[in-house]
């Protein structure tokens, strides 16, 4: 178990507290501290089975490529709206989480949990799954998901199976690996650090970002602007931005010709985290004359236009 913050501290030596009353038996040692490709080879050495419930790319190329060079199984769970996959990577003979994603998706496309949703009892199904998995694997019982991907679709309640292969090519479990030791993971999924803060910083307000009251000026003086709104087409027929342009978050891959290159362009979403993605993937692809609104809609909504619905 490990946090990252103050914050986690607490649930932490709670979750440890609730473990020991159902099992006395159970020994729980909990790390204060975020992993990473530092720590994460040093960790996971004393440890027979690493379950991977992480929620982020880079966490999960790092979780995978230390399992590999550790000769660690690797119980993997993920979870997204309504549906779950599981498998064990990492074993010998087996494919790797490379095998089956040899490549990250392009930064910020994939809508965080706060955005997509997760259905409340689909971590449970995933982890309980993941937890079988490393007991049949501790004990050398059954058969693991080992070259065999599970896909759990919660609101048809199916399970589906594809069958996976160890990738030759791949890059670190395959015959001639070129990762022989752990990378910077945010660099390879193409995470940038945060922008640099602008001068009127006391405002909160950094390079790449625009504030409502200061993008309504703007168009009142008739400044030439692109509002690039990238919510969903239902969220956009409860409230807009007069004169926006809608492309959805996920349609922006392929879309993204359609923008113009020299008129510098507002993103805007419900609450800007859509938008920010959306700013970042621009930034990949060639555009710079890029500002993402702070707030999205909703700030914009409190601060300049109050007679439109909120949601």
């Amino acid at each position: 178990i490990h946090t990252t913050n103050d914050v986690g501290i607490p649930k932490l030596k709670s979750a440890e507290n609730k473990i020991k009353a159902m099992n006395p038996h159970v020994e729980v040692v909990g790390y204060e501290t975020a992993l990473s490709s530092d720590n994460a080879l040093e960790l996971f050495r004393d440890y027979d089975v690493i379950l991977d419930g992480t929620d982020n790319f880079p966490t999960r190329y790092l979780v995978n490529d230390a399992c590999v060079l550790t000769g660690k199984p690797n119980a993997y769970g993920s979870i997204f709206r309504f549906e779950g996959q599981a498998s064990v990577f990492a074993t010998a003979g087996g494919p790797c989480y490379r095998c089956l994603y040899p490549e990250p998706p392009p930064p910020g496309l994939v809508p965080s949990c706060a955005e997509g949703g997760v259905l409340g009892v689909l971590p449970g199904i995933i982890g309980v799954i993941q937890a079988t998995e490393a007991v049949k694997v501790i004990l050398g019982i059954g058969e693991p998901l080992i070259g065999r991907f599970l896909i759990y679709d919660a609101l048809r309640m199916k399970f589906r199976e594809l069958k996976l292969r160890k990738d030759p090519d791949c890059p670190v479990c395959g015959t001639n690996p070129t990762v022989t030791k752990l990378i910077d993971y945010e660099q390879f999924c193409g995470v940038r650090p945060e922008p640099q803060v602008a001068q009127a910083a006391g405002a909160g307000v950094n390079e790449w970002e625009i504030d409502s009251v200061e993008l309504k000026r703007r168009l009142d003086a008739g400044d030439k602007l692109f509002i690039l709104d990238v919510r969903e087409p239902n969220e956009y027929q409860i409230n807009k931005i007069q004169g926006s342009t809608l492309i959805p978050l996920g349609e922006l891959p392929r879309r993204y010709q359609e923008l113009p290159k020299d008129v510098e362009i507002i993103c805007q979403c419900k609450m800007g985290g859509r938008s920010q993605k959306a700013l970042d993937f621009l930034r990949t692809v060639g555009f710079s004359n890029l500002k993402n609104l702070k707030g999205g809609i909703l700030d914009w909504i409190d601060k300049v236009d109050p007679s439109q619905p909120k949601y």
